[in-house]
């Protein structure tokens, strides 16, 4: 029997906690998981979707356990040092889903070692903890006795993996029809990242000026005309306000545009290409390839369901 202890920490994320609840807890697994939701003491924790769910054990759950799985939680302050000590003394596999792995950081656990989480906090956690190698785009990083995945949904990717793990992978498959989710989805996170416009910056009119005619040519020289600065200093305050290049900024609204296009269209890959100005379908295959690991018509079949002409 693996004993499983998810550690709900005020305000726990009621989605990431029930993901591993349905793999691991399910009626039909109780042959092979023990699955208990623990807390620093017994008793309800507030979720962040208001209600809250029932912490049967506290921290002594998390020393007898062969995996601790931490989900999500917020605001993303560090946990109280009672349970940061039960985090570091825990002897079995260490999980997090999405902001779970702001409570493992904080414990120094996450220290030498890649990890990840959603993607609107990764640049949050790498900023607080420099010591972690955080990964933006992908869904979960497996650094053997220590997981973590990215936000939402990517915790069902995580959980499938851990029971490929531990069982192999016909009866995860045989998991994954049950919760009617597909057993393996490939590319990362990336494809999900929105890049909006850097609103209230000094470049924002420049920015959507550019977004108005993404269909034509634009070149770094032109946008920064447009700014009104020299070429170099207009780089220069492009990447201290949006954080990447203007040619990866104007690259990354392009994508953007054309993964609108495959989610709100029926419009040919060709097209799509040209209206969104990169030219040809092979060269948005290429892009799409390189930015979210995926291809158009994966990316329009797993938000549509459709295929491309």
């Amino acid at each position: 029997m693996h004993r499983i202890a998810a550690l709900a920490l005020p305000d726990v994320v009621a989605f990431d906690l029930s993901v591993p609840a349905q793999v691991f807890g399910h009626r039909d697994e109780r042959d092979r998981y023990e699955f208990t939701v623990c807390s620093q003491r017994p008793g309800p924790v507030p979720t962040t979707t208001g209600f809250s769910i029932e912490a049967t054990a506290g921290l002594e759950a998390l020393t007898s356990a062969d995996t601790v799985i931490v989900p999500g939680f917020f605001p993303l302050d560090a946990p109280p040092e009672p349970v940061l000590r039960a985090l570091r003394t825990a002897t079995g596999r260490l999980v997090s889903v999405c902001t779970g792995a702001f409570a493992l950081a904080a414990a120094g656990l996450l220290d030498g070692r890649t990890a990840t989480t959603h993607w609107q906090d990764t640049d949050e956690l790498a900023h607080r903890f420099p010591k972690i190698d955080v990964r933006p785009d992908v869904l979960y990083v497996d650094e053997g006795g220590v997981l973590t995945s990215a936000g939402v949904a990517a915790s069902i990717d995580l959980c499938l993996h851990l029971y490929r793990i531990d069982h192999g992978a016909e009866p995860a498959a045989r998991v994954a029809r049950r919760m009617v989710v597909a057993p393996h989805r490939s590319g990362g996170q990336a494809q999900f990242v929105d890049r909006p416009i850097p609103a209230g910056t000094g470049l924002s009119q420049t920015c959507a000026w550019v977004v108005e005619r993404l269909h034509e040519p634009t070149t770094v020289d032109e946008m920064a005309r447009h700014a009104g600065y020299a070429p170099r200093t207009f780089a220069r305050h492009f990447r201290a306000e949006t954080g990447m290049t203007p040619l990866r900024w104007l690259t990354a609204q392009r994508l953007l545009e054309a993964r609108r296009l495959l989610e709100a269209t029926e419009l040919g890959i060709d097209e799509i290409a040209r209206r969104c100005g990169l030219g040809t379908a092979a060269n948005l295959r290429l892009h799409l390839a390189r930015e979210s690991a995926t291809t158009p018509t994966a990316y329009r079949t797993a938000f549509r369901g459709s295929t491309i002409r």
